[in-house]
Formats: structure tokens, sequence, C-alpha cells
């Protein structure tokens, strides 16, 4: 008989203790990288002892922490196993994001929920001169990047709620939206028409369009960026459906 983790059924010929593990750990990241055993699990459906094993495994090979609170961290030896992911994510990307460029002419950014951070890990700049706040490697909030929206926009409603609560929504221009129900119905308009706009509200002057990477278990998105003035409504129309097919086709890349 087999057990369902975190709603999933095994994978036909899979190994069920490494799927468990890699559930604990997957799960451990959406909540924030921190979670006690009993949150562990009621999450996944798995008896406490099974969850104990998994835990106390996954702590002897660095891949957790415990705190002295009995809470377990996502732990160090996660790090060199991301840094070598991010860099392949980055070389994937970049054809595509290089495609863009050459489309629309303005900067190709490719970008990752991390925790409740958005982290950037690809971009091909604009072959024009203008300093852009995006660079690989940098990190910001999502409620405030046209990715962040467009991968929030595919997540259920309590999970959004739980981010914004954690990171607090702080303004970092006069256009940013800082109230969460105004963001969450955003959000609804953004999963309706398929794509998300940062209009001006991580920095002045740039404006964004972005689409998430459909059908990947990690949260992805790409976007196009540029000067407000450049970044106009026609520009932005001609952006979605090559973002969306750019998306389409690195998610056969991840799957």
């Amino acid at each position: 008989m087999t057990t369902e983790v975190n709603g999933r059924r095994p994978r036909s010929g899979g190994v069920q203790s490494i799927e468990r593990a890699f559930t604990v750990l997957e799960m451990m990241a959406d909540h924030g990288g921190m979670m006690g055993l009993s949150q562990l699990s009621a999450e996944s459906g798995l008896p406490l002892p099974t969850i104990h094993r998994l835990v106390r495994t996954l702590v002897d090979l660095g891949y957790l922490r415990q705190e002295p609170s009995r809470q377990y961290l996502l732990g160090p030896r996660l790090v060199r196993l991301g840094e070598s992911s991010s860099r392949l994510l980055n070389v994937w990307a970049r054809p595509h994001l290089t495609r863009l460029v050459d489309e629309l002419g303005e900067s190709a950014n490719f970008a990752m929920l991390d925790g409740n951070q958005i982290v950037y890990v690809a971009q091909v700049p604009s072959r024009h001169s203008m300093r852009m706040f995006t660079e690989v490697g940098r990190r910001v909030l999502p409620h405030c990047t046209a990715v962040g929206k467009a991968i929030m926009a595919e997540m259920p409603q309590d999970e959004v709620r739980r981010i914004l609560e954690q990171t607090g929504m702080p303004r970092s221009t006069e256009h940013t939206l800082t109230d969460p129900d105004l963001f969450l119905k955003q959000l609804s308009w953004c999963a309706e028409h398929g794509y998300a706009l940062d209009e001006e509200e991580q920095e002045i002057g740039v404006r964004c369009v972005a689409v998430a990477v459909p059908d990947v278990s990690s949260r992805l998105a790409i976007s196009v960026s540029g000067p407000a003035g450049r970044m106009s409504e026609e520009l932005v129309e001609r952006a979605v459906p090559l973002l969306q097919e750019a998306g389409r086709q690195l998610s056969l890349q991840l799957d």
C-alpha cells in the first residue's frame, strides 16, 4: 500500500524514502525554511515517527539544522546545491532571454521565489545604456515586482497572505501596493490575463512585464523591463506572447 505525501502519490518505481525526504525539504522551503516536527507531520500526512527518522537523517547529512527551540532549519549543505542549480538555471535561461532582447530591445530577466524573496538568477541587458535595478543575485520582496506577482498569482491565497505578513509589504516607491487585499485583487487580475506588471513599484522610472514559467516544481518567472517611457502599452502587448512562449520552452527544459 502506498501513502500520499503532502497530497502527492509516490511515483511508480521511485524510492519512497528519497521522495519523502525531498518532500520535507520542499515543504520547509515553502514555509520560510523553518518548521517543527508536529507541523511537518501534519502538513505531510506522515506519522510523527516517520518524520522524526527523516529529519534526523537530514540533520546528520547537514541538510537540516536543529535550533534550541527544537524547530528545524534548512541546513548549510543546501547552499552548495542551490548555487549549482542557480548557475544551471542561468545557462538554460540565457538563450531565451537573448531572443527576448533581440525582439523587444529591453532587458530580459529570469527570477525565482526563494523563501519569501525574489532572487534574480539570469539577465540579458538591453542594448540601450541605462542602469537597471535588476542584477543577477539581487534579492527583492515579491509584492513590488512583476516576477513576484506573476509567481504569486498562481499560489493559494492563504500562502500569499502568509508571505505578505512575514515581509510586511514595505513601500519601495510611491506606487508600491502595501494593502494585502488590494494586492490580492491585483493577483486575480494577473491570473485572469496571464501576465503581471510592475508600474514603477520597485524603482521610479522602471516598468516591467512578467509571466510565470508553467508546470515546473520551482516558482519561476521571466520578464522584460525598461524605462517607463519606452515600455509602452504596445511594447507590453508584443512582449506578453513572447514571454509566454519563452516560459513554455523553459518549462520543457526544466521538466
